[in-house]
């Protein structure tokens, strides 16, 4: 539609299914390759497939050759499959991320397919593009959706949930295979509060919703809890083989509340509000505005779920946001159902604060990229070789035209995009895919060259004499051993304060600020390193004079 006097026409909402799946692509692969492993959750993730891919073994996760039973091992074996394929193109940190990628375009086309077929709307086009947008849309995907965290495996299997929610009443025993079989590959991805919830949800609307309640309700349910326990317990199962003790300390790990329940709960009700922004406003928008229709399972289940996971979160999961990726499934479910009753103020308000706030954050990127090519404005420049000292930028032609491009494509849908109940979600999640998208491209050398192990553990590996025949470590963390066992092949063992010499090299993570974990008198220091601008972190190896 073109208007006289406008010199480009306007362009219609609801978005094209190929201009989304374009929009997911340009979202979803920058930043998986071209940068190395980085602290925590991306080194270890990528140093248990690192060591299933050294070792073959598939069973039991080791990081660095140390025990890793947090998570299942669902998406590791995935991530295994992509580096094999892809290590003859890619350096295989970057092939093994790609499973993150195919993990983020299966969960929003999944989510494209729950809300287009599950949540009821007048446009069925609109619900889905809004599924797919609000989950492209998410605060918390910007920086996770491009590291090898498993949570990103469970987020895709709730979205397939959802979609298989739609035929549960017409095709009961299909839908329920599905919807378990999503389930059980949540089950085997990561924590089982996401999963559990989110079944023990839909079990409750066959309770207080009338039209679920049918002679078939049993057959979904019934095949649903088979397949999710069956393909759940396939891992558990082979550990349990290989070894009842592991099984044993995994699920005592897994059982095992995290202690503070009120402290844990804050926290991530906290940290929702800037994760699952802007999914966290229009669900609750949803609720109120659907309050009469409470009953039905669209609003019934997924905020029963999000009302379950958040207590089981703080009661079973760890206190940092990746453990929230899960969650942003039913909060998209629900706040798709916002969209087209939102008050057209409150979409307005929601569009001008996404414009405003991408326009300014996507200028800090341009401008720092030029202050760091060009010296100007200095003080701007100092700011950004002062964390990275010895920073040398260089200019990529292709990136720099793949930022311009994203950014000529966002001013062109602020500017020429007609007015529709999605565009204000669907400009904030071109706001995301331009911020994301251009610092992957311009700072993506100056992050990666702050954040990478790979010369600390190079520089480490040259110190160590030839032929040495073990090294100790204290206080090394697990991303940091990861890193070294990856770049450098060092593979240090726990410090044994009984035989404290039996190691003739120490390896100590301590502080740059002091050096209260030297081993004391009889050691030699033979490196003091850190990563450039590091201020918190430093390895140091010595070695024993007798």
């Amino acid at each position: 539609m073109t208007i006289p006097g406008q010199p480009f026409p306007l362009l219609r909402l609801p978005l094209p299914p190929m201009a989304l799946a374009l929009m997911a692509l340009a979202f979803a692969l920058p930043g998986l390759a071209g940068h190395d492993l980085w602290k925590s959750h991306d080194a270890i993730g990528l140093g248990i497939v690192h060591e299933m891919a050294r070792t073959g073994e598939l069973i039991v996760p080791r990081v660095a050759g140390h025990l890793w039973l947090n998570d299942p091992p669902l998406y590791h074996w995935t991530a295994l499959a992509f580096g094999s394929a892809f290590r003859y193109f890619l350096e295989f940190h970057s092939a093994v991320r790609l499973a993150s990628g195919a993990f983020m375009l299966a969960g929003f086309w999944l989510a494209y397919r729950a809300a287009r077929d599950w949540i009821p709307a007048q446009d069925r086009s609109a619900s889905a593009s809004a599924g797919m947008l609000l989950l492209l849309g998410s605060v918390g995907l910007m920086v996770h959706a491009h590291e090898a965290v498993p949570e990103l495996a469970t987020l895709a299997a709730l979205c397939g949930a959802f979609a298989t929610l739609a035929a549960a009443a017409t095709r009961p025993l299909a839908a329920g295979a599905g919807f378990g079989l999503a389930l059980g590959a949540a089950l085997a991805s990561s924590s089982w509060v996401a999963p559990a919830a989110l079944f023990i949800a839909v079990l409750a609307a066959h309770f207080v919703h009338p039209a679920w309640r049918t002679r078939r309700a049993p057959l979904f349910l019934g095949a649903g809890a088979l397949v999710a326990l069956l393909t759940g317990s396939l891992w558990p199962a082979a550990l349990g083989l290989r070894s009842p003790e592991l099984l044993a300390q995994w699920w005592a790990a897994a059982s095992q509340t995290e202690g503070g329940f009120a402290a844990g709960l804050r926290y991530f009700i906290n940290a929702c509000g800037w994760f699952a922004w802007p999914a966290w406003p229009l669900a609750l928008w949803a609720l109120w505005s659907g309050r009469r229709r409470w009953r039905e399972p669209q609003l019934f289940v997924p905020a029963l779920a999000i009302v379950l996971m958040l207590p089981g979160l703080a009661a079973w999961g760890q206190r940092q946001s990746v453990t929230l990726i899960p969650i942003l499934a039913p909060f998209v479910m629900l706040a798709v159902q916002g969209v087209p009753t939102l008050r057209r103020g409150a979409a307005a308000a929601l569009d001008w604060f996404g414009l405003v706030t991408f326009a300014f954050f996507g200028g800090l990127v341009w401008l720092g990229y030029v202050a760091m090519l060009t010296g100007v404005p200095p003080r701007v420049a100092q700011n950004f070789f002062r964390n990275a000292p010895g920073f040398v930028p260089e200019f990529n032609a292709f990136l720099f035209l793949l930022a311009l491009a994203l950014s000529s494509v966002w001013i062109y849908l602020m500017f020429f995009t007609a007015y529709s109940p999605t565009r204000s979600i669907a400009r904030w999640a071109a706001g995301i895919v331009l911020l994301w998208g251009t610092a992957a491209s311009l700072w993506m050398p100056w992050v990666d060259y702050q954040k990478s192990y790979r010369s600390v553990a190079l520089q480490l590996r040259s110190r160590i004499p030839v032929n040495t025949a073990c090294i100790a470590q204290r206080g090394l963390g697990v991303p940091q051993a990861a890193s070294l066992d990856y770049y450098a092949d060092i593979r240090p063992r726990p410090f044994d304060f009984g035989k404290p010499r039996e190691c003739p090299l120490l390896l100590v993570q301590g502080s740059p600020q002091h050096e209260f974990d030297a081993p004391g008198a009889g050691w030699t220091k033979l490196a003091d390193l850190g990563r450039p601008g590091d201020r918190n972190e430093r390895l140091r190896l010595y070695r024993s004079a007798k």
